[in-house]
């Protein structure tokens, strides 16, 4: 049984496209102006508590531009932390995630780069990190950077906006959504939307394998087999 859960489509790749915005529209609306060159400000730092959407948001930011033929780098900064290399030739748009992981050397590494981007003019950079600039533990020459282009707060979806999404989703698939389906998962469920999403996928899937309708019960069912 649990094998055949496995077979879940995965949740699709991240894309502008497939970003609910809730009250992040004005940021989905500069991502998307882009790489269309639409957009005076060419650095971006993003910031939000866990799950928010903000890797989301930088690889699909990526995306964008790689399917309109041009470069673009997305790298995680507790991964890859040396910028020494990246200039205004490496990409149209770099993207680094978790700018609060990295260590001295790679700050050093990313002030650098931040002021050859900014005397290039035409390189577009993207950072997110876990709190507003004035709160990372970076150095502060760094963190003026930072603040010298747009600042966004990742605004978490309510819980109502996530009912709409996934009840959305759930069209999508053929079924019906209740309202109350919706609530339970979210008190019962991993909160981000990324796995509220897969896991309807999961349920749609187990109710066709039962032959039995989508409840709270047969929810319920499926959240003991699959922990």
């Amino acid at each position: 049984m649990q094998q055949l859960l496995l077979d879940i489509k995965p949740v699709p790749s991240p894309v502008l496209a497939n970003f609910v915005p809730g009250r992040n529209a004005e940021l989905l609306q500069t991502l998307q102006n882009w790489p269309a060159e639409q957009a005076a400000e060419r650095f971006v730092y993003v910031w939000g508590t866990p799950g928010c959407g903000k890797s989301h948001l930088l690889q699909a930011t990526v995306a964008a531009y790689i399917q309109k033929k041009l470069k673009a780098v997305y790298c995680c900064a507790g991964k890859l932390g040396n910028f020494q290399d990246m200039d205004e030739n490496t990409a149209d748009c770099l993207a680094i995630d978790d700018i609060e992981n990295l260590d001295a050397p790679a700050q050093i590494a990313l002030f650098n780069l931040y002021n050859r981007l900014r005397d290039s003019g035409r390189t577009r950079l993207l950072m997110s990190g876990s709190a507003a600039p004035m709160y990372l533990q970076l150095r502060q020459d760094l963190v003026t950077r930072i603040g010298w282009g747009l600042v966004y707060q990742v605004h978490e979806l309510t819980d109502e906006e996530k009912t709409q999404a996934m009840q959305t989703h759930a069209a999508d698939c053929g079924f019906e959504l209740s309202h109350d389906i919706c609530r339970y998962l979210l008190r019962h469920g991993r909160r981000d939307l990324p796995s509220l999403l897969m896991t309807l996928e999961a349920l749609d899937r187990y109710s066709l394998i039962h032959q039995r309708p989508i409840t709270i019960p047969l929810l319920r069912e499926l959240l003991q087999v699959t922990t």
